[in-house]
């Protein structure tokens, strides 16, 4: 086919232009007897039987091409791809060239060959009219638009060319612009044609495109007309509104559509009149307004209005009731303690902030803070979901007595806060609370574990004026401090003593940091001594503190400060070292022990401390003794056993301090590398009057001794508790007051070599007991 600049079209434009040829077959009918009356009219005026066969073969061809196209319609009239258009075209095209070539001889016999002024007439003006036709008719295929052209105005055109007379050449002449006329007004058409497709193509693109987006939105959507009606709705907006289809809400109003809400229940029509006054005003003012309905199925609603072109209106909303609960849970979550329900530490905060600001300045308020006691070794020994059960039904007996007035909320861990909003005075606190504690009171079943509510609690009073939230809690917290000091299982009202001790605490705990930062403690020796000897064998290192405004303070106070500081173990490190340093000085029979804290043993950092202190002085490694806690080994007991294997490979001696005080203390023994043990002194204070102390300290050393392990006694204090041992329990090494206080490194020096006094009372107590038989052993006993 024949293709002009602008015929690249796509195809399916291509086909139906091809198809549009096959339109209108009855005309061909009407053109086919035109040509015969002309033809018969033009025989009969010339009497030339050539015009009556032109008459005859031009009807001919056209009920050829006639037939043709019905053939066409009769198929279906489908042209399913771009091959089959051609193959249509070209027969097309063929049947056609038929026809004007036939009309074309007639206009040529008739100007030239056998001239009549009739036949001329009508030759020329059947072909012409017939020519007219071609533009409506044949855009679709331009080369038949041009075979039509050339076919019916050449051969007149030629005919008259070929007459030889000036007005017959300037007719012909004139003639053949009309081909080029036709061929353009029938390129013109099809353009013009051509552009209307494809901008109908977009436009049912576009309309497709959009009315897909409007039916897939997740919003309902609805477009309002100046009148405020629906115009335009998507399916959603249909769904939401349970409506079969979006037709179904074209022409209702902003009313109509909310009071369906009210007529099914799911709206009040209070709530119907303010959403429509909110959306029309947000319409009508050009702002983006919007207004979430929560219906009475526990669905939420989220409409929005924003004004449109051209006087539409546009009106959103969907179905937001899983992002409203989101939000509450997340609200929830933010507010409360996942575990109990219970407000949070922040919520409480907040909570009590609003009650002490608002109402009677004056009145007295109440804070009280519980926590269990002993709860990390239900943590430890059952497992945290245990735990968690225990504070779950805590919590259950507290949110019983919360009410108006009284607020619960869970700190955290263990630690419940109750806030009394009016309190009459410190009677009326005293007796809320010890509700509170009865309540607790009792067996709770977790699991299967029946597990006992302990708990110890701080409390305070004060005027709402006079005070703050985190006022209370830190007051509370003291008294909590001084229950737990006392015994726990009972709860103490704040006094301003607590307060006092709280803060010297305090300072207390900066003077320490200061002190160890600047290597202001000093290292005292306490003599270890010999039995068989009586001499000193070792001495254990122990730290003091001379504070520069309140003098000597004990280890007592200090060293637990220091634990809960977290710098226990810069004072361990500063111990060893020292003791390393002036043991190096002093005869090689006497070793020095240092006792290692808990938090030593914790990481592998103790091993480079012990080997650096060792390197640092050149002290021998057999000669520093590490005595290690029984609260070390129970932290990771398979960690310290490795740790305790790598000091050993050192060449160091551990001792377990305190035996007998622990309740696996015997397991030790046969698991651990261990070199000595020492006996705590809580065995030796009753010794003098009880024989079963006695026999238990004999049962150590008994059954210690074949293991390979040395024994010390420790808290000799009296000359009798050493005879006793002396002579019946026979341990290797004692220590005590009984040979002085704590010595400087000088001190121990000095007395390296010296044997105490009672070494020659001891030996005449032993002949005696030789001699006396029975009756010494009973003085003895």
């Amino acid at each position: 086919m024949g293709r002009t600049k602008t015929e690249n079209i796509p195809a399916d434009v291509y086909i139906q232009f091809v198809r549009s040829l096959f339109d209108n077959a009855h005309m061909l009918v009407i053109g086919g007897v035109c040509y015969w009356i002309l033809g018969f009219m033009i025989y009969l005026r010339t009497h030339n039987p050539l015009f009556l066969g032109f008459s005859f073969g031009l009807l001919s061809i056209s009920l050829f091409r006639y037939s043709g196209i019905r053939g066409f319609r009769k198929a279906g009239g489908v042209i399913a791809n771009v091959e089959e258009a051609r193959r249509w075209e070209r027969t097309y095209i063929l049947k056609g060239s038929l026809q004007g070539l036939g009309l074309g001889a007639l206009c040529f016999i008739s100007i030239y060959v056998y001239p009549d002024p009739f036949a001329e007439l009508a030759a020329t003006s059947l072909a012409i009219a017939t020519l007219v036709t071609v533009v409506g008719r044949n855009y679709g295929s331009p080369l038949m638009v041009r075979i039509f052209s050339v076919t019916f105005i050449g051969p007149a055109a030629l005919a008259l060319l070929l007459r030889m007379d000036l007005p017959s050449v300037v007719l012909g002449l004139m003639i053949i612009p009309l081909t080029f006329i036709t061929i353009n007004s029938a390129d013109h058409v099809r353009n013009v044609l051509f552009s209307a497709v494809i901008g109908h193509k977009e436009a049912r693109k576009l309309a497709h495109r959009f009315d897909r987006a409007l039916n897939t939105m997740s919003h309902g959507l609805v477009m309002l007309g100046p009148n405020g009606r629906v115009v335009v709705a998507n399916a959603e907006a249909a769904h939401l509104m349970s409506l079969k289809s979006a037709n179904a809400l074209l022409g209702r109003s902003i009313h109509g559509l909310l009071m369906r809400g009210v007529a099914g229940g799911m709206l009040a029509p209070k709530d119907c009149r303010y959403i429509e006054a909110q959306l029309t005003r947000a319409l009508r003012e050009g702002r983006d307004r919007k207004v979430l309905v929560s219906l009475a199925n526990g669905q939420h609603y989220e409409f929005s209005a924003r004004e449109g072109s051209q006087e539409l209106g546009v009106i959103t909303f969907e179905d937001v009731t899983a992002r409203v609960e989101a939000e509450d849970k997340i609200r929830f979550m933010a507010r409360y303690d996942n575990l109990t329900g219970l407000p949070n530490r922040a919520y409480f905060h907040e909570l009590i902030g609003e009650a002490m600001a608002s109402g009677d300045r004056d009145r007295f308020c109440g804070l009280a803070v519980l926590d269990l006691d002993d709860f990390k070794s239900v943590n430890d020994t059952l497992g945290h979901p245990i735990g968690d059960g225990l504070i779950y039904a805590v919590a259950e007996r507290l949110a019983a007595v919360a009410g108006q007035g009284i607020t619960v909320s869970r700190f955290g861990g263990d630690e419940f806060m109750v806030f009394f909003d009016r309190i009459e005075d410190e009677s009326h606190l005293t007796t809320q609370i010890d509700e509170i504690f009865a309540a607790l009171q009792g067996e709770v079943d977790v699991a299967g574990h029946g597990l006992r509510i302990q708990a110890s609690g701080g409390a305070v009073l004060s005027r709402v004026r006079d005070s703050d939230v985190d006022a209370m809690i830190v007051k509370a917290d003291l008294a909590l401090y001084k229950a737990k000091e006392l015994g726990k299982n009972g709860w103490r009202l704040f006094e301003a003593a607590m307060d006092a001790a709280f803060r010297n605490r305090q300072l207390m705990k900066a003077d320490l940091r200061s002190a160890v930062e600047s290597k202001e403690l000093r290292v005292v020796y306490q003599p270890i001594v010999a039995m068989s000897t009586m001499r000193i064998a070792s001495c254990e290192a122990l730290c003091r503190w001379d504070h520069p405004d309140l003098g000597p303070i004990s280890p007592g106070i200090f060293i637990p400060l220091a634990e809960e500081m977290g710098i226990i173990s810069e004072i361990s490190t500063f111990v060893l070292q020292a003791a390393c340093t002036e043991c190096a000085k002093w005869p090689d029979q006497t070793s020095v022990s240092v006792n290692l804290s808990a938090k030593d043993f914790r990481n592998r950092d103790v091993i480079e401390k012990v080997r650096d202190a060792l390197a640092n002085s050149g002290l021998a490694a057999g000669r520093l003794e590490i005595e290690v806690t029984e609260t070390a080994l129970l932290d990771d007991k398979s960690l310290t056993r490795q740790y305790i294997e790598e000091l050993k490979q050192l060449g160091v001696r551990i001792a377990l301090d305190d035996f007998g005080t622990g309740y696996s203390s015997l397991s030790y023994l046969h698991k651990l590398p261990l070199d000595k043990i020492k006996i705590d002194r809580s065995f030796l204070m009753d010794v003098t009057q009880n024989n079963r102390s006695l026999e238990l300290l004999k049962g150590i050393v008994s059954l210690s001794r074949p293991l390979g392990l040395s024994v010390t006694v420790e808290g000799v204090e009296t000359f009798e508790q050493l005879k006793i041992l002396a002579l019946q329990v026979k341990p290797d090494l004692v220590q005590g007051f009984l040979f002085g206080a704590a010595l400087s490194a000088s001190g121990i020096e000095t007395m390296s070599n010296v044997t105490w006094p009672f070494a020659a009372d001891l030996r005449l107590t032993g002949k005696r007991t030789a001699s006396s038989g029975k009756r010494t052993a009973s003085q003895l006993s």
